[in-house]
């Protein structure tokens, strides 16, 4: 009996202290505007898009964090073909496109400005979910399996609407064909979030 009061008890001042920190919930979707830089893809940013969901966990009025999970896909174009993949798959195709799908798990800093305004700022990490199969030649795998990158930006705070923008860096280079050339991501996030 002594055990059971004292887990109702542990419960209870963690809810209690979980509403007095200022835990919110919500859900987000949004457009990204992808680049993968390196010898082998075009200069442009294209788009694809990302859903998810977040929490903004405040320590005080000014201070907090927001660890989000984000399903997020990565578009880009190959600058030559061959450059990838020396193969006759497709040789009239030069802009194929290239799609990758991500499980990224953004742990962000929130500093609040005046209520209305927060700012952003962390590490993601980027777990590989699958890859556009038409560019494996024999089974073999041209993208490593995760992802590492920064991640700064805003975020305009309204009673249960959230719109933010983003701009998240890749530090890891996500070539696993050769070191010869160096990928790494970029991309610019726009989106909508609603807390619940």
């Amino acid at each position: 009996m002594k055990k059971v009061l004292l887990a109702m008890f542990v419960v209870t001042v963690f809810t209690t202290s979980l509403k007095a920190q200022g835990i919110r919930l919500g859900a987000k979707v949004g457009a990204n505007l992808n680049k993968v830089s390196g010898q082998s893809f075009s200069d442009g940013f294209d788009l694809a898009y990302h859903v998810g969901g977040f929490l903004e966990i405040d320590f005080n009025k000014k201070w907090g964090i927001q660890p989000e999970v984000l399903w997020s896909q990565t578009a880009t174009k190959r600058s030559s073909f061959n450059t990838i993949y020396a193969s006759e798959i497709n040789p009239f195709n030069n802009q194929e496109k290239i799609k990758l799908d991500y499980l990224s798990i953004p742990v962000l800093f929130r500093y609040n400005i005046g209520g209305i305004l927060t700012l952003n700022l962390g590490p993601q990490f980027g777990i590989l979910l699958n890859q556009d199969k038409t560019l494996l030649q024999n089974g073999e795998s041209a993208f490593k399996g995760g992802d590492f990158s920064m991640v700064a930006g805003g975020q305009l705070n309204f009673k249960v609407l959230r719109i933010y923008g983003r701009y998240n860096i890749g530090l890891q280079n996500i070539n696993d064909i050769d070191n010869k050339d160096k990928w790494t991501n970029q991309q610019i996030q726009l989106g909508l979030g609603l807390r619940f």
